[in-house]
């Protein structure tokens, strides 16, 4: 095993802090990753604050990772020493149920192995990318392209993915009009994705604060949610929306924008319950959805894509010492549009 250093939360709700852990020795399917830069992801803050339930503490956060593989091992064929790569949410998976023989790894129905906050196969729990290094199976590995800076790559690894899948599924493209509500870590993804597939784009927001930002991302329209004129003007023209953000909204609102068979996608996963008015579905065939990241193989295809389209985060890079204070900003809109951590400063 190898102790690396690291910041974690001692406990729920508790600052995180300077500390190690230890890593496993390199076996024979593994790569040990020299990790470069980690994305701060809102989920992160969810799960040190345990606003989704019960987690693993301490906890290493981080599932936003890039670096270079530093030692291979004797069965590993897709990696070599040198190599740019990255880690996003799940490091493990059964491999054999329908889901992830499909390439849905995401769905196993054995739940994946999560980067953090989970246990592992081996019964020892996970520690996420707030780290020097990490030991992964390669087969929850992906290569991260020579035209892709691995900072502003990171996010890529969990906001990149997030809405590049919904994005791709319900077939956004030429002749789709996308809304994406929210212009945060995800938001501002899902417009330059949306924008680099070909739709449409209309950015949902509170307010208008940030409209020079989102047209200049690829929007082509900008609205405010707090206008009730936005729902009038627009109501009946959306093939998708993808909600972004983390907390409740009045969906029926929402809905009413959508045309025939358009759908609402959930990629935010609010703390508390939300309610919602079935009728407000009904017409026009209308439906709600949800999606979480993606598979192995999708996310390659992601960071492909990013990589022809010249798609990469808009990031303000910060010590690991400025992780708390980050938190904070998060929380207060604060930040355009994700924070990552140099991993050299840990």
């Amino acid at each position: 095993m190898t102790t690396v250093a690291a910041y974690a939360a001692p406990a729920a709700k508790a600052p995180l802090e300077r500390t190690t852990v230890d890593r496993r020795a390199v076996g024979e399917n593994d790569v040990l990753i020299d990790i470069a830069f980690v994305g701060i992801c809102h989920s992160d803050i969810h799960q040190v604050r345990e606003g989704w339930g019960k987690a693993i503490f301490p906890m290493v956060p981080g599932h936003e990772i890039a670096g270079v593989v530093a030692e291979t091992g004797s069965g590993v064929t897709k990696y070599a020493v040198g190599d740019r790569v990255g880690i996003g949410c799940m490091v493990d998976s059964c491999r054999v149920c329908v889901n992830c023989r499909a390439g849905l790894e995401q769905y196993c129905t054995d739940g994946p192995v999560w980067t953090y906050s989970a246990v592992g196969k081996d019964g020892l729990p996970t520690y996420g990318g707030y780290s020097q290094k990490v030991v992964v199976d390669e087969n929850y590995v992906v290569r991260v392209p020579e035209a892709l800076p691995l900072d502003a790559a990171a996010p890529l690894l969990c906001a990149g993915i997030t809405t590049y899948s919904p994005l791709r599924h319900w077939n956004a493209g030429p002749g789709t009009s996308v809304a994406v509500v929210g212009l945060g870590g995800l938001g501002h993804m899902g417009v330059k994705i949306a924008h680099a597939l070909g739709a449409e784009v209309t950015v949902l927001s509170q307010s208008l604060r940030k409209k020079d930002d989102g047209m200049r991302l690829g929007a082509d329209r900008y609205h405010a949610t707090s206008d009730p004129a936005t729902f009038t003007d627009l109501a009946g023209s959306l093939d998708l929306i993808l909600n972004t953000v983390s907390a409740p909204l009045d969906f029926g609102a929402y809905f009413s924008l959508l045309r025939t068979d358009g759908a609402m996608v959930n990629l935010g996963l609010p703390e508390e319950t939300v309610a919602i008015e079935l009728q407000s579905l009904f017409g026009n065939r209308r439906s709600m959805s949800s999606s979480g990241i993606g598979g192995i193989a999708e996310t390659q295809e992601m960071l492909d894509f990013c990589a022809e389209h010249g798609v990469a985060a808009e990031i303000e890079l910060i010590r690991a010492d400025q992780i708390n204070e980050a938190y904070e900003r998060v929380l207060a809109s604060d930040v355009r549009y994700r924070f990552v951590i140099d991993t050299a400063t840990i």
